[in-house]
């Protein structure tokens, strides 16, 4: 997969881009990504303007790479759309700042609006993490067990929360391991682990149990 993102701030993306998984994809050769560094756009109040952006775009895109924009009116991102454009083997990311772009800039590169959530950045360049890292993720190969994003939480096999994940020591405090954690029976964990990410579900996302598991 390819990911190119235009921004008019490209050292934005060094240190996030540089570490844990994302780093360790694009290591493999798994995934590459490309930060834009030729400016464009005005000062604040400003809307980033056509031309350059257009351009831009035009020169890098490959076939039938998918454009998108992130914007607070686009479509919201989650898991399942993620999935989907974790299919695709080119994607753009075009970040706006200060009053957005160009309205045509939407229009003539035909860029599909995307949101993370119903708040306002100061750009799209946090955004175009967010959807970097979890694009990441899916890629075949990044992750070494195949099945741990089958498990994670939002994934089509198992829409609810993750359980509680405990570590050493084993008091700290007046804080303890659950005993069943300690005792070894595999099949008893499991169905604590299970019950426990079910009581998590109901009490923070109770939208997710209508959401029924696929294969």
């Amino acid at each position: 997969m390819r990911i190119d993102i235009i921004t008019a701030f490209p050292d934005t993306f060094n240190s996030v881009f540089r570490q844990s998984i994302t780093s360790r994809a694009q290591t493999k050769g798994l995934v590459k990504i490309a930060v834009d560094d030729r400016p464009f756009g005005g000062g604040p109040g400003m809307v980033l303007m056509i031309e350059p952006i257009y351009k831009v775009v035009e020169s890098i895109k490959k076939g039938s790479a998918s454009v998108y924009f992130l914007s607070p009116q686009g479509k919201l991102f989650n898991q399942k759309r993620a999935e989907e454009m974790a299919k695709k083997t080119n994607i753009i990311l075009i970040c706006g700042h200060y009053e957005g772009v160009d309205e045509r800039v939407i229009k003539a590169l035909k860029a599909k609006e995307l949101s993370i959530g119903d708040y306002v950045l100061s750009g799209g360049e946090i955004a175009a993490m967010v959807v970097t890292d979890t694009l990441v993720r899916l890629v075949p190969g990044v992750l070494g067990d195949k099945e741990s994003l089958s498990c994670e939480s939002f994934s089509k096999k198992r829409p609810i929360l993750d359980y509680p994940n405990y570590t050493r020591p084993r008091q700290f405090k007046n804080f303890t391991v659950p005993k069943i954690l300690l005792e070894g029976n595999h099949q008893e964990i499991q169905k604590w682990r299970d019950q426990q990410a079910l009581s998590k579900t109901k009490k923070n996302r109770p939208d997710l149990l209508n959401k029924k598991p696929t294969t």
